[in-house]
């Protein structure tokens, strides 16, 4: 690719874009997100590619990922975005309020890093979290507590749209074992959990004898407790460290479904929305089917 002289101001917009794709790691998201089609999407980075006169990802037909050159340009590309939001923020007057409450069983290990590229992404919005139940976040969305809510599906409900899927299994630390002759040790969140009733009813028809040995907390303290060995846990894979197995199939254990997540929201601002369908699409890439 042949360099250009940088002289031109760089397109903010195919700026945006880039960092889009650097961070969901695929085209198709990031044009999801920003609601427009791929082949505008390839459109634009070729052109920022070309107008700094190297190439910023390499493409392949599985994955996208990040050249040196691109690795180089994020911290570049986020600042530029920055001081242009900071910029117009000065004239916008008190930053908009967003309170998103997240199921403690959605948000995961990704959550903080997420919320901080939100931040940085949206300087005009104060967005705030709540982290809880998903019965608890609907009952405070419903009363207009929360103005957007991503939670499990909670029974009785048909609103929300579904973002994705997401695999749950029966998880140990590695050097965990059963002991003979007694029942199987649950490591769980207190109720309500929409997760651990589902458990709870799979063991109990399946006439499984299992006892709590580790109730409450977080998701995270439950991870820490599961990697500790105490027990075993409901738990979506991507809750726990490296190195965690599904015992299910080993144990014979009635085999835990695909839960939806979903996205309840009440706003209609285009700021909030922008900033809530990043978030949904970087939940997408995060959850694997």
């Amino acid at each position: 690719m042949t360099k250009q002289p940088v002289q031109r101001p760089l397109d903010l917009d195919a700026v945006a874009t880039f960092l889009q794709v650097a961070e969901l790691g695929s085209f198709t998201r990031a044009a999801e997100t920003l609601q427009t089609t791929q082949a505008a999407v390839s459109l634009k980075l070729k052109r920022l590619e070309d107008r700094l006169g190297c190439r910023l990802l390499e493409r392949t037909p599985r994955y996208v990922e990040l050249s040196p050159q691109g690795t180089a340009f994020v911290a570049h590309a986020r600042a530029l975005l920055e001081a242009h939001h900071h910029a117009l923020s000065a004239f916008t007057g008190a930053r908009q309020r967003l309170v998103i409450g997240i199921s403690d069983h959605v948000a995961g290990p990704e959550l903080p890093a997420l919320a901080a590229r939100l931040n940085a992404r949206h300087p005009d919005l104060l967005i705030v979290l709540r982290i809880g139940s998903s019965g608890e976040l609907l009952q405070r969305y419903d009363r207009r507590e929360l103005d957007a809510a991503l939670v499990r599906l909670h029974s009785g409900r048909t609103d929300g749209e579904v973002l994705t899927e997401e695999p749950f299994g029966w998880l140990a630390a590695p050097h965990w074992q059963p002991r003979a002759g007694e029942p199987l040790p649950i490591v769980t969140l207190a109720e309500p959990c929409g997760v651990r009733q589902m458990a709870s009813k799979l063991l109990d028809a399946a006439t499984l004898p299992w006892a709590e040995v580790f109730v409450g907390g977080g998701v995270g303290t439950v991870s820490q407790a599961v990697m500790a060995g105490l027990g075993i846990a409901a738990l979506a894979p991507r809750m726990l460290p490296l190195g965690a197995v599904d015992v299910g199939a080993r144990l014979g254990l009635p085999a835990l479904p695909r839960l939806p997540v979903l996205l309840h929201s009440h706003t209609r601002d285009a700021r909030a929305c922008a900033a809530l369908d990043e978030l949904a699409a970087a939940y997408r890439s995060a959850i694997r089917p």
